[in-house]
């Protein structure tokens, strides 16, 4: 009998019952910035106008910039209409059942190129609004231009997918608490601030105002691990990680595990599971395609390699970079070089022997060659951190697009990849990139399968594309391609130990408890969640005591977990894919039909839910079950195929 069936079940869909106020206790109070503010005038004078202390502002006439003047904007099937009363901005448009309903705008979001506008919705749910303010241009557009979203749709904007509790607001705030209960489905979130005040950094200052106060304090009082200052987080501290950890908290692609903002100072793979080089995020080289927030293509660059931190280009207060031209990259790239960085060569670059353009041109720019430019959210460019060096023969290989086409894109990638090859002879930064690889590996090849391996064993490679090597490589289902990842589990990213911990699914039970046992120990979070997950299912009719302990630990973990992202669609897809590796058909349908009833464009769950009753000998209930399924998705052709076998 498999080890304690029915606790794991309860563990899996008993979750509901785990109290979701996430007060975060053991450390010092949250004072405030106008406090900060009292001493730090300097640091209050930068950041006061910042996009970080604008990030989230309340509606009023000195932050709403938004023409609500009786103005009307139409979009496919809706009509969007903004005004004002005598004391609030409001907007009229449909509603999730799709009645005209008026909303008072609560909340405004960013200051630059673009303002969105916060409403609620019911229940607590704060929805950000399809349709944004251009500061430049001033006028009102839509961020989905291309996209009919009607009421209903999991995409329109009252859904999941554009509430601002879930899906914005604690890298909008500071001390942020979600506080969903998926029982009534209702938020009573909470914030210490909104907007990221000097706190949302430096961490909580109850403990630094009395050491500021009086020196001799005992800090210890105000719980464990705090700097001598009193900060939770040691913003000065020689290691880069510090620092670069914690702005990634925000300016990353990922997938939370807390209820909010995690403490600062926590190591990110605590808080978060990052976003790997996956198809439809980036580019099979690694460059930026969906929004990723910086994070993960810094992490594949030379200069994170070499211990450069965010604060070397931005100025942390104004959250600006320190310079707009050349200088700000010839700080280290010049023949003076930077002592902190040993293998830098130092060279003439900002010069028309390196960069072949004329001087004080774009094409003169270092970010144009080596951070593209992508536009996202209609008018918002955002550069590419992965400060990669130009490579057009890749576009030819992989379709990913180049640096150079941007500005010559009345030239092929043939051209540039000459021009390139003229100016660089016999460079050593040409021949094979991973991005070949991934590439074919995407595309169904199957003979890439050694060499993801031999990438993802290689220390030189960057290690979020040795993990992402190991990602692709969970679908060859291959129980010798998990034995050769057996040494990865004891790597020292806890990224690469993560996805080597996913092979294991193809490892013969018995070896795969043997391999994973000590992986519920870890010392990184995430980590040990990735190995909880493969023990659900683990053929073990009794555990040692100290592994038990171990396993309903990590168990927990990820429990919690999945529970404070119960307000996400993603998460019932896991649940029910869990319950059902576990053959709990009933727990299945109950998630997949969660899912659905929070996305009904989720067509993988309706199919699922489709064949479960189907399973169970119930074929009227399947017939009725795809007819919703339709009628949400009338022109999806899995459903169309699926409807076919059951005439």
């Amino acid at each position: 009998m498999e080890f304690a069936r029915t606790v794991i079940m309860a563990a899996l869909f008993g979750w509901l019952s785990i109290g979701l106020s996430h007060a975060q206790t053991g450390h010092p109070e949250y004072v405030g910035t106008k406090t900060c503010a009292e001493c730090h005038e300097a640091e209050m004078e930068a950041w006061k106008d910042s996009h970080h202390a604008l990030a989230w502002t309340f509606a009023n006439e000195e932050n709403v910039l938004g023409d609500f003047g009786s103005s009307t904007f139409s979009h496919k099937s809706e009509d969007w209409y903004f005004s004002k009363d005598e004391n609030d901005f409001v907007v009229e448009t449909k509603s999730e059942d799709g009645e005209e309903t008026t909303y008072k705008v609560i909340g405004v979001a960013g200051i630059a190129p673009l303002q969105q506008y916060l409403v609620d919705i019911g229940d607590g749910h704060i929805q950000a609004l399809d349709i944004a303010w251009d500061i430049e241009n001033e006028r009102w557009y839509h961020l989905y231009p291309d996209q009919d979203l009607p009421p209903g749709d999991g995409l329109h904007w009252t859904g999941p997918y554009k509430n601002w509790n879930a899906r914005c607001a604690e890298c909008h705030a500071t001390g942020f608490e979600k506080n969903y209960n998926p029982a009534s489905r209702r938020y009573q979130s909470r914030a210490e601030e909104i907007g990221v005040g000097c706190e949302a950094c430096h961490g909580p200052a109850e403990a630094h105002l009395a050491w500021a106060r009086d020196g001799e304090t005992d800090l210890s009082t105000y719980g464990e691990g705090l700097t001598e200052l009193g900060f939770t987080i040691d913003t000065a501290a020689e290691d880069p990680e510090v620092q670069i950890q914690q702005c990634a908290g925000c300016h990353s692609r990922r997938e939370p595990f807390q209820n909010g903002n995690p403490l600062p100072g926590t190591p990110f793979h605590d808080a978060y599971r990052l976003s790997l080089l996956r198809e439809g995020l980036y580019h099979p080289d690694g460059q930026i395609l969906d929004e990723v927030y910086v994070y993960g293509s810094f992490l594949q660059s030379k200069m994170y390699a070499n211990g450069v931190r965010c604060s070397d280009c931005h100025d942390v207060h104004t959250a600006e970079i320190k310079a707009d031209d050349n200088s700000l990259c010839t700080q280290c790239h010049s023949p003076a070089g930077d002592d902190r960085f040993s293998t830098l060569r130092k060279a003439v670059y900002d010069d028309p022997g390196h960069h072949f353009h004329e001087p004080g041109s774009e094409g003169a720019q270092c970010k144009s060659c080596h951070m593209i430019e992508r536009v996202y959210m209609g008018i918002d460019g955002r550069r590419d951190h992965s400060f990669r060096i130009p490579r057009p023969d890749l576009t030819e290989t992989t379709g990913a697009p180049n640096a150079c086409n941007d500005c010559h894109d009345d030239q092929s990638a043939q051209w540039a990849a000459a021009e390139i090859e003229k100016h660089f002879l016999d460079s050593e930064n040409r021949g094979f990139h991973h991005g070949e690889l991934f590439h074919q590996a995407w595309n169904g090849d199957s003979s890439t399968f050694a060499a993801l391996m031999e990438l993802a064993q290689d220390d030189s490679a960057a290690d979020i594309v040795r993990a992402s090597a190991l990602d692709i490589l969970q679908r060859a289902e291959d129980p010798q391609i998990a034995a050769q990842a057996v040494d990865l589990l004891k790597d020292d990213s806890p990224l690469v130990r993560s996805a080597a911990i996913v092979l294991q699914r193809a490892a013969p039970p018995t070896e795969r408890v043997q391999r994973l046992s000590p992986l519920l120990s870890d010392p990184v979070s995430s980590v040990r969640m990735a190995a909880a997950r493969e023990f659900l299912n683990a053929p073990i009719a009794r555990m040692p005591p100290n592994l038990e302990q171990a396993y309903r630990s990590a168990l927990d973990e990820w429990r919690a977990g999945l529970a404070m992202r119960a307000d996400f669609p993603e998460t019932h897809m896991v649940l029910g894919g869990t319950a059902l590796v576990m053959r709990n058909l009933q727990a299945a349908e109950m998630a997949f039909r969660r899912t659905v009833d929070m996305d009904p464009q989720l067509v993988q769950a309706w199919s699922m839910i489709v064949r479960i009753l189907d399973a169970q000998g119930n074929r009227e209930s399947a017939k009725a079950a795809l007819d919703s399924a339709l009628e949400a998705n009338p022109e999806d052709p899995g459903l169309l195929q699926l409807k076919s076998q059951y005439q």
